[in-house]
Parts: C-alpha cells; structure tokens; sequence
C-alpha cells in the first residue's frame, strides 16, 4: 500500500502549479467564475464523501483501506468510485484555472496518473479482499472517475 496519502500529493501539486504559473497574468472574470465552480465543485466532492464514511463509520484513511468496515456505495458514491480524488482534481484544475497558463495543467494531469496507476489499485486490492463479490458488484456499476466513462 502507499504510505504518501493522496492530499500529499495534491499540495505538491498546488505548489508546482503556483512555481509554473505566468506572472504577472491577469485573469478575467470568465477564467474566475470557472475557476470558483470547479474549486467549489471539488471541495463539495471531498466534503459529502467524507460526511457519506462517517455516516458508515468506516475508515477515510486511504493508507490503511484494509480498515474500511463496508462498501460505501450511496450518495456520491453511486456516481463515482473514487469522489475524494475527483474532488482533488477538481480543487487543482480550479488552481490551474485561476493561475492561467498550459504549465499549471501538468500537476492536474501527474496528480491523476499517481492516484490511478498506483494508490486506487492498491485501495481496490484491499477493498477486494475484504469485500469480495460486494466490492466486485459495486465496481460493474459505478465508474472509478466520472459517470459515463
């Protein structure tokens, strides 16, 4: 399992979006109300998941999956597998967005291929072992990102 939980990850990638930004770029009020929905969008994600495990009361701790006492499938859960890290994304696309430039997207694109080549099989493998037929059925019906991919 990895030991670097996943909000590491999304501050380094904060920070090297600020390191990449152009300065001195001004933003228009277009750049920002896109930039305000996507933040609000994604803080909104990670605040209803973790109000959907505590309603559970199963693990949020995503280095120890193995800890996780049901298969929360409810709630932001019946729309995607992975509502924490959607949420992730969408609070760096928002910084992206607000600091302007091509650069800004590289942490956006790194931080998504981290969590899903490395943390969220990981977590699956666990949430398999523990689970079993349960986790296999949720996973047939509900995407690991997005509805409809």
């Amino acid at each position: 399992m990895p030991k670097i939980p996943p909000p590491a990850y999304a501050a380094v990638g904060l920070l090297a979006q600020h390191l990449l930004a152009p300065r001195g770029a001004h933003h228009g009020p277009l750049r920002t109300a896109a930039a305000a929905a996507a933040g609000g969008t994604g803080l909104g994600l990670l605040t209803l998941a973790n109000l959907a495990f505590r309603h559970h009361h199963t693990t949020v701790n995503p280095i120890r999956p193995e800890k996780a006492s049901t298969v929360v499938d409810d709630g932001v859960f019946g729309l995607t597998r992975n509502p924490m890290y959607v949420g992730l994304t969408g609070v760096l696309s928002a910084h992206a967005l607000a600091r302007g430039g091509l650069l800004t997207w590289l942490p956006v694109a790194g931080f998504v291929a981290v969590i899903d080549r490395v943390q969220i099989p990981a977590e699956e493998s666990a949430m398999r072992a523990n689970f079993g037929q349960a986790y296999d059925d949720y996973v047939r019906r509900v995407p690991r990102w997005v509805p409809g991919t």
